[in-house]
Order: structure tokens, then sequence, then C-alpha cells
């Protein structure tokens, strides 16, 4: 056995899975084979949800069909509701998240049940309460009226609906839709890790997601988004952009929304996500945090050789549709629910306990003196 340690399990390959590959022959992030940005441009966030969790893409029936079954659980019971008016309105959101979820496994009949049937049940509970649970603790917290869900709205047009009383015109819908699309999933990262490690000791799958979501909240992981937003709202302007990345760089200050493990020559669902950053932008009126952007990423480029990676455009677009810097998160969470979900229920049907090992550089064996004597 070989002594050599690899810091952050870097380059070790620990398991098997159907969900999702970056293809290097394609330098696409595709889920169950389908490129990340063609789902994008030919599908609407339901069907890749669909897909992500049972490995085919829906025709009209079956989406129908998934689609009501979500509509149908959004609803949050009383229990959550009250509680979500006592949380701190100080907490985070990525908090209120962890919680809700723990608590929706006390409620739910199905907890401790962990076949396939059972934990698909589950999933489009957890899929379908947690924007409204995120949603409910935004008016919550701004001391506005809860707004319940509506069954004739789509995923996204709802939590818009929830959040601000009113839904956006649909291109600023299309945009919300393609950034949870890009979150949907990405193999095994942090939280998705977590969250199969949870599962391999056959914990239930509100334990898991409940793990994940706090690994999630880090900003090495799904908590960089907000760091570029807070970045961006520090330059202020696009006059300062330069002198304030170069004075970083200078520093050797990490700037946040830049790099990634598995992209070498760039994330590639950045090109979509920053199309649609501009649309946003146009649609707003507001090109200040665009000419930051671009100013701030060509000189990452210059200077350093390392590109974008999602969260950089993620960030300044949700901005833009009216979101609080920290909800941006949240709603990477309400999307990744689904790659983390069909990671579980993979881990569930060919599991094996996750247990590495440790090199040990403590102390060498040492006896026990009586307290008297010391």
């Amino acid at each position: 056995m070989s002594d050599e340690i690899k810091k952050g399990l870097l380059g070790i390959v620990v398991d098997e899975t159907e969900v999702s590959k970056v293809m290097p022959e394609i330098n696409s992030l595709t889920y169950r084979g389908y490129a990340a940005q063609d789902l994008c441009a030919k599908c609407k966030f339901e069907e890749v949800a669909y897909l992500i969790l049972n490995g085919e893409l829906p025709n009209k029936n079956q989406l129908k069909k998934f689609e009501n079954q979500e509509r149908k659980e959004r609803k949050l019971s009383n229990t959550i509701i009250q509680d979500i008016k006592r949380f701190p309105k100080t907490a985070h959101p990525m908090d209120v998240a962890r919680t809700a979820v723990s608590i929706m496994g006390l409620e739910d009949k199905e907890t401790k049940d962990n076949s396939t049937e059972a934990n698909m049940r589950k999933v489009m509970r957890i899929f379908a309460k947690m924007p409204v649970a995120l949603a409910a603790f935004y008016r919550a917290r701004k001391g506005k009226k809860i707004i319940s869900p509506k069954k004739n709205l789509s995923f996204s047009e709802n939590f818009f609906y929830m959040c601000f009383g009113k839904v956006p015109n649909k291109e600023i819908v299309k945009a919300f839709d393609v950034s949870l699309i890009l979150y949907a999933e990405h193999s095994f990262n942090v939280s998705t890790f977590t969250a199969r490690t949870i599962t391999s000791s056959l914990s239930d799958i509100h334990g898991a997601i409940t793990g994940a979501i706090a690994s999630l909240k880090g900003p090495l992981h799904g908590g960089a988004n907000e760091e570029v937003m807070h970045m961006m709202k520090k330059i202020k302007k696009p006059e300062n952009a330069f002198k304030w990345i170069n004075k970083a760089l200078d520093n050797k200050d990490v700037v946040m929304g830049f790099g990634h493990r598995v992209y070498k020559s760039g994330d590639s669902r950045v090109p979509t996500m920053r199309e649609y950053f501009g649309k946003v932008a146009k649609l707003k009126k507001d090109k200040k945090f665009e000419k930051i952007y671009d100013i701030v990423e060509k000189v990452m480029i210059e200077r350093k050789n390392i590109h974008p990676n999602v969260d950089y455009p993620t960030g300044p677009t949700y901005h833009l549709m009216g979101f609080d810097t920290d909800f941006f998160t949240p709603i990477f969470v309400i999307s990744r629910i689904t790659g983390w979900s069909a990671h579980i229920i993979e881990q569930y049907a060919a599991n094996k306990l996750i247990r590495p090992l440790a090199k040990y550089k403590g102390n060498q064996h040492r006896k026990v003196v009586q307290l008297n004597q010391r």
C-alpha cells in the first residue's frame, strides 16, 4: 500500500457514477450523456430534473406527470411555516435550508424507508418544498406576508412569485431556468461526496441532503457566487476594476469565481451563463456589473491564466434579478437537490461504507502517568 497522501483526495477515483461527467472530448459537463449547454438551449429545468433523477429525458406525458407530482407536494406544513417565522431574521438562508430539510425529515412518514421507491417519493417532497421554505424565509425576514405557492406556475415562475409577489418576463425566467440547469449536478463535488458518504452508512435521505447543504455553504464551494457579488460591490464601478484586481493579485488575495479543479481550460458552463447574464443586464438596463466582469476576467486570464467558473456570471445575474446576495447559494440548493438525490439513490443501489484511512503523524505510544505525578 502506498504511503503517498492525496490531500483533498486529489485525483483519487472512489466510485462509479452514471449521473454526470465532464467529457474532455467535447470539453463539456454532461448529464446522463447530454451536454449541459444543449439542455439549456432545448429544455426547461423540470425536464432536466427528470433526466437527472430518472436517467432519460421525459416525453410529454412523463413530464406532465412529473410536474403534477412536484406541484402537488409544494405546500409546507403549518409547523414549518411557524418555525420559519420564528427563525432569527439575521440567520443565513443556507442554515434555514439545512434546518428546513431536517424538519421535513421529522415530519415525513417514510423517513426510515430507504427503498428506491420511497426515496423517489421523498425526493419529490424535498424538491417541491425547498423553494417554498426558502421563499417563505425571504419574505418573513423582511417582515412581509408569506406567499403560498401556485400550482399553475412552473418551478422557476413559482419561486419568483413566492419571493416577490409577481412573475417577471419570460426572458428573466428563462435565464433563471438556465442557471438551475447549470447548477443541477456536477459529479463528485464536495457536497455530493458528503451526501454519498452519509448515505454509505445507510442513513436516510433527509440526513444526507442536510449534510450536503452544510457542505455547499462554504465559500470554496457553493458560497462562491455570494463572494463574487461581495467582490463586485467592493469594486463599486467599472473605473475601479482594473486597479482593484491588479492590487488583489499583487497582494496574492484569493479572487472568488475563478478556477476549478475539474476544468483546466475554462468551465464549460460559463459561456451559456455569461450569455444570459448579458441578456438580464440588457433587460434591466444596467451594464455596470458586466463591465466590471469583463475587466476582472481579462486581467485574471492575462496575469494568471485562470478562467472564470460558473459562479462568476451567476452571482451578478441573481443580483440583477433582485435577489439578496445571501440567497444566491440557497438558489443553488433548490437546483442541486436533483443531483444530490440521484447520487444518494445510486449509492444505496451499490453501497459500500466510505471509510478512508489517514496517515498518523502524532505522538508515538506513551504511558499514562497518574494525576498526582504529572
